[in-house]
Formats: structure tokens, sequence, C-alpha cells
């Protein structure tokens, strides 16, 4: 017993100024999404902030395709030292119900290290569109006709928000899928789709000139950036959608360094810049432990599976 401590203690003490040391090198974010979007500028901004602190380059990596999947599996092959992470959206818990073989499990192939936030999801529409004015009106004009709407792909926050509302009312809501929330957001402004389920940032200028009119988010409740503008769940209680932003590593990266990542992406979280860009862009700064972020990501692994199954959503 007493040689069994020593060997522990020994392991112990050899493995303090390994972690102590990290990083000795550049860390590598990989996010599953094209630069500009979201997710890329989230990363972005926590990145700057790690480098600042750990005195190395966090550089972001951006490795689209497949809806996400292709830089997931990528981040899920990396070895498990630390110096590769993974910061993904909700499409890390929805595609696996989506796809046939994502080439990736979110619980098997990664350790959660936290969810630094979520972002709402608004429904707006052309200005031209007068006749939908509120959720209600949409769901009317899709009884008459199947209604097309925009959103940035198949499995993102638009898409699932839209599926969500379509199997809680029966909408007969019809996807109009874009590579991303830029060419989404080109569409709705030039009238080529008259409604959009997108990400919050860049409607909030547009609502100003006039040149898109918001409807509803999809948060729980009203978000500060569009105060006049309600949130679904006032018409139907209980709807909720919040898209993720979290922060996983490999499986196998050793837990004394993802409570160090942990720790020290919680603090960066509470920057006031930091704070202060993200309330701009629509960002609900959250940080938790990896426990928490592992049974946060389980629930929402289980709500999307089931939404998905009911609205018979496939992608092949």
């Amino acid at each position: 017993m007493l040689r069994k401590m020593l060997c522990l203690s020994g392991l112990l003490f050899a493995t303090m100024p390994l972690f102590a040391a990290w990083p000795e090198k550049p860390v590598r974010v990989v996010v599953p999404f094209a630069a500009g979007g979201p997710a890329d500028l989230t990363a972005r901004l926590i990145a700057q902030k790690l480098s600042e602190q750990w005195k190395q380059p966090v550089v972001v990596d951006n490795r689209g395709g497949a809806g996400g999947n292709l830089g997931t599996v990528l981040a899920a092959q990396a070895p498990a030292d630390g110096y590769t992470l993974l910061l993904t959206t909700s499409v890390f818990v929805c595609n696996p119900s989506l796809y046939k073989d994502t080439g990736y499990d979110p619980f098997r192939d990664f350790a959660p290290i936290t969810l630094a936030g979520v972002s709402a999801t608004v429904v707006s529409r052309h200005p031209s569109y007068v006749s939908v004015q509120t959720m209600q009106d949409i769901l009317r004009e899709s009884k008459a006709a199947p209604l097309p709407y925009a959103s940035p792909g198949i499995g993102t926050a638009g898409h699932l928000a839209a599926e969500l509302f379509r199997t809680i009312t029966k909408a007969n809501l019809q996807q109009v899928p874009y590579k991303g929330a830029g060419p989404a957001m080109t569409a709705l402004l030039g009238g080529e789709v008259r409604l959009g389920f997108t990400a919050v940032p860049p409607v909030v200028a547009l609502a100003r000139s006039g040149k898109l009119v918001p409807i509803a988010v999809t948060s729980l409740k009203r978000i500060d950036v569009l105060p006049n503008v309600p949130a679904v769940a006032e018409s139907y209680p209980g709807f909720e959608v919040d898209n993720m932003y979290g922060l996983l590593a490999p499986k196998k990266t050793p837990a004394a360094l993802i409570r160090k990542i942990n720790a020290d992406t919680l603090a960066v979280l509470q920057a006031p810049d930091l704070r202060a860009r993200f309330v701009q862009d629509a960002f609900e700064v959250r940080g938790n432990s990896p426990e928490e972020f592992e049974k946060y990501l389980r629930a929402e692994f289980t709500k999307w599976a089931k939404v998905v199954k009911e609205s018979g959503v496939r992608v092949e």
C-alpha cells in the first residue's frame, strides 16, 4: 500500500510542473464554421483574452463544412494535450440526430470545459411583408400555403427554432437553407425570402434603419438590444431556443488541465470590455463548471433529438 501511495505521489509530482508550465506553445481553437459568423467572432474575442493570460498565441482555426461536422471530427482526433480545443454551437448536440453519421459522438469523444454563453435567434421579416406582424400571423399565413423562411443552414439555431415552432403549432413552414448567416441575411434583405430565422446582431442595425422588421426573439424573455420585440414564449409559453457557444477538448485531455482551462476561461469571461462587447452582440455570458456544462449538453441533446424525431428532418 505504501509503495502504491508513493508511486501515485510521484506521478502527481511529475505531472504538476507540466500543467503549471502549460501552455508552452500556441493553442489552437477549432471553430467548425467559416470565418465571420457568430461562433468565429465569439472564439476570437475569447482567444484574444486567453492569449494575454497564457502569454502564448491562441489561434482560431476555421474548419467549416458538413454543417459543423468536419471541424468537430478534426478536433476530436487531435492529441489530448490541451493544445487543440473546440469552440462550437448547438449543432454539436443537434447534428447527431440530424445526420446519419456525424463522425463523432459528443460525449464519447469530447471533454466539456465550459458553456461560454448563449444567444437568441430573431424572427424577422422584409418591410414589404406587412401582413405578418406577429407569430400568430405566421401561423395563420402558413395554414393557407407553405410559408418559406430563410435560415443560415440545416441544423443551425434558426432552423431548429423554426422546427420547434412548427412541431408546437403545426405551422406549415418551409425552410430555405443558406450557406451561413451572411447569405441568409442577403436573401432576406433582397426580398428573395420575406421571412427569416437568423442571429440577432445583424438584425439590430438593420431594424434601426428600417431595412428589416423583427417580429419575435426565441429566448425565454425579451433581450436588451431589442427591448420592444416580444419573446415567442409570450404567445407560446415555454418556447425557448438559445444557441449555445461552448468550449470543449478531446476526451482524454487530463482532468487537471481541463480544470485549468476552465478556470482561466471563466476569468476572461468576466473582463469588463469582453462582457460589454458580448452585450452589444446580444450574447449572454454564462460560464460554468465542466460537470454543469456536460449536464447542459445532455439536456440539449435530449431536447433536440425529440424535436428532430417529431419534425422528421434528416440530413443524408
